[in-house]
């Protein structure tokens, strides 16, 4: 009995030619089940990547100190009334002197000098050059350090900043701290003078404290060119020092290479702002920690200064938010049905606290689309950017008082509780033995106060992205059945070869996307001075023609190509899918948030793309209302569309005739900041958009 089971078992793991028949693994087998079902499953995946990242601000974890050698607020503070009295007195000084002194803004560089000396601190000044914004493919990828000069600028116009240093008493001089304070020496207003005073103040009991393991270094930045410049160049000259003759030699006597002074490794930075009156019956801290293309702070930094200035302080802190989404209709359907779901949950298990109220929904899903926006764009909020640049942790905290500027009795204690929050900080940096690393770097803020780890909000990525490859492998199938249908001759029916020229074509529009990008670089150099307008139109003209060349010259590449010379629109379109999977991927691993947006665009136009004469020609309400839908994706997709459409999400309003010159400028800010996102509308999202097109208007 036990032979003929066995003999019959080897009978069925042989195929009709006798060789044995290897069964598929399950990961096979669930590959083929995907595949086979992807229409499906594209769609189940699609959903639920949408409905990811519409519960992340329910996901959202309160913050926490990672590295317990920080320590925040543990020890007491030190600042007396003659620290106070210290940044009192120069605030003073500087607004007396700006009233008898108008424009004299080297004057002004010097009193600040002055005061720096007088507490003992290592003193000189830098020059430095404005920056030009021009765009230059070439310098794209280069460091921090490259900048486009501007050409004839005379002496006057060269901004200088004041540097002072203090020597860690119990310090090898091998580590730092930098404190930057903003300030336009020319026409720096009074508010500005508040943050000199903040930082005066603090800088008094720095240069007589025991217990300063790290050096520190305060920066006062000439902000008349921006914040980010100055701060820019002084990191620039502090860690590539150039031995090139300047011709900033012959513009007086303080130069930058012959005093320009150093200390240890940088460790952390903070930059100190104060801006305006703050609407809040409180003082209002802000901050600001988005970097150069969706690089963040270590969130310790975050979040030592967070429980230091609510905790201690007294300060109501914030961060930036998408202020019309407060006041959605849509947004807080969402979040009441959630908010149902979530009691529904508790009285099934005490132990599911999920729910949170509407408002603070609200509240998270403006704050988490603000971090998400400013990541993705990938340019800095502030001058911490630069020092992000160069691997240090940042941050900018902008301060709003509750009084104004020229009231003398609020200003004592606001410059006490102001160097209180930076001595809290300082003292908790100074105690690191090592680089921040302990927290993370990837995150999204829902509040000051609560943050989403990488290892969520990947997952509505993934899940947006999971049907590509599916729907790619299965269009792929059902195209080349199509094509080997079509013919009758055995050489076209060589399946792997068939895909060749549709990727033709999608190389040829990718490369197409590529002389794109390329194009602003040679409209910057025609000569004479042209609007934003008369330039997006110079783009857009060629941009045009180059496309109406390639679709010439190629064949098979126009979408109007005859159906018997082109390709099958389902081998296009699992081509095109490819492609777009590809772009995602590896725009997520540069820029995350640019991918997570990318992908909300791309993969429903992509999936939804289906030729349209099909369509009408069967006039069924199934295939009409598919084509319509993929006409509205491509509509939306278009990046100019979507520009329009982000701006009045925004409250900023549509810009109606000018907005080309508007996505010109905002296209030239990219570019300037070296943003990777501008790389990826021009060399990924354009180029998938154009095989959309092309597909919509196949001749099926």
């Amino acid at each position: 009995m036990a032979t003929e089971k066995r003999n019959k078992e080897e009978e069925e793991v042989k195929t009709d030619d006798g060789s044995p028949k290897i069964k598929p693994r399950p990961i096979v087998q669930l590959g083929i089940f995907l595949v086979a079902h992807s229409p499906v499953f594209s769609v189940v995946f699609s959903a639920a990547g949408v409905l990811a990242l519409l519960i992340l601000p329910l996901l959202a974890k309160n913050t926490y100190i990672s590295e317990n050698a920080l320590m925040p607020g543990s020890a007491r503070s030190m600042l007396s009334n003659r620290d106070v009295s210290d940044g009192s007195k120069l605030v003073k000084d500087i607004k007396n002197y700006r009233l008898n002194h108008e424009g004299q803004g080297v004057e002004v560089q010097k009193l600040v000098g002055k005061y720096m000396s007088e507490m003992v601190a290592e003193v000189y000044y830098q020059k430095f050059h404005p920056e030009g914004n021009q765009f230059h493919p070439l310098h794209f990828f280069s460091g921090p350090d490259s900048y486009t000069l501007l050409d004839n600028v005379s002496c006057a116009s060269y901004g200088v900043n004041v540097a002072g240093i203090i020597r860690a008493p119990r310090g090898d001089g091998k580590e730092s701290i930098v404190l930057v304070t903003p300030y336009d020496f020319i026409n720096g207003g009074d508010y500005e003078a508040l943050s000199l005073g903040i930082t005066s103040t603090l800088f008094s009991l720095l240069a007589r404290v025991t217990w300063l393991s790290k050096d520190i270094i305060w920066l006062v930045a000439d902000s008349r060119y921006g914040d980010y410049r100055p701060v820019a160049a002084w990191l620039s000259e502090y860690h590539s020092p150039s031995f090139k003759v300047s011709d900033l030699l012959k513009c007086g006597e303080r130069n930058t290479a012959d005093n320009f002074r150093r200390a240890g490794t940088v460790a952390a930075a903070l930059v100190l702002k104060v801006d305006g009156r703050s609407e809040r019956f409180e003082d209002t801290l802000s901050i600001y920690a988005e970097a150069s293309n969706g690089q963040m702070p270590n969130l310790d930094l975050i979040n030592v200064v967070n429980y230091l200035a609510v905790h201690r302080q007294g300060f109501y802190v914030k961060v930036e938010k998408v202020v019309s989404l407060l006041s959605s209709s849509w947004l807080k359907i969402i979040g009441e049905i959630f908010e149902a779901v979530g009691k529904l949950a508790h009285t099934l298990n005490p132990d599911w606290n999920f729910g949170i109220p509407v408002a603070d929904y609200l509240e998270g899903s403006a704050t988490l689309a603000s971090s998400l926006y400013s990541q993705a764009l990938g340019i800095p909020t502030g001058p911490h950017g630069a020092f992000r640049d160069n691997q240090v942790d940042a941050i900018t905290l902008k301060v709003s008082p509750r009084f104004p500027p020229d009231s003398k009795t609020r200003q004592h204690d606001f410059f006490l509780r102001g160097a209180r929050l930076l001595e809290g900080t300082i003292r908790s940096v100074n105690n690191l033995l090592e680089k921040f690393h302990q927290s993370f770097f990837l995150y999204l803020l829902t509040s000051p106060s609560k943050f989403i780890s990488v290892g969520v909000y990947m997952i509505a990525f993934a899940l947006l992205v999971a049907p590509l490859p599916m729907v790619a492998a299965s269009l792929y199938i059902e195209g080349c059945k199509a094509l080997t249908k079509s013919t009758d001759n055995p050489t076209e029916n060589l399946k792997s070869w068939k895909w060749l020229d549709a990727a033709k074509q999608v190389f040829a529009l990718h490369l197409f996307g590529f002389i794109v990008t390329l194009l602003p670089y040679f409209i910057c150099q025609v000569p004479g001075q042209h609007s934003p307008s008369n330039r997006s139109i110079m783009w857009g003209t060629t941009s045009s023609s180059l496309l109406l060349i390639t679709f010439a010259a190629i064949p098979g590449c126009s979408p109007f190509t005859s159906r018997h010379h082109g390709t099958h629109w389902a081998v296009l379109k699992s081509v095109t899918i490819s492609a777009a999977f590809i772009g995602l991927c590896l725009m997520s691993i540069i820029n995350f948030a640019t991918a997570e947006i990318g992908a909300l665009l791309l993969v429903p136009t992509c999936l939804m793309a289906q030729p349209i004469k099909p369509a009408l020609r069967s006039r069924r309400i199934k295939s009409m209302l598919g084509a319509f839908c993929s006409m509205v994706l491509l509509t939306i997709g278009f990046p100019v569309m979507f520009f329009a459409i982000s701006k009045g999400l925004f409250g900023e309003g549509l810009v109606g005739l000018s907005l080309g010159g508007e996505f010109w400028t905002w296209l030239e800010s990219l570019w300037a900041w070296k943003s990777a996102t501008y790389l990826y509308i021009g060399m990924v999202h354009l180029p998938c958009w154009l095989l959309c097109l092309c597909i919509l208007f196949h001749p099926s």
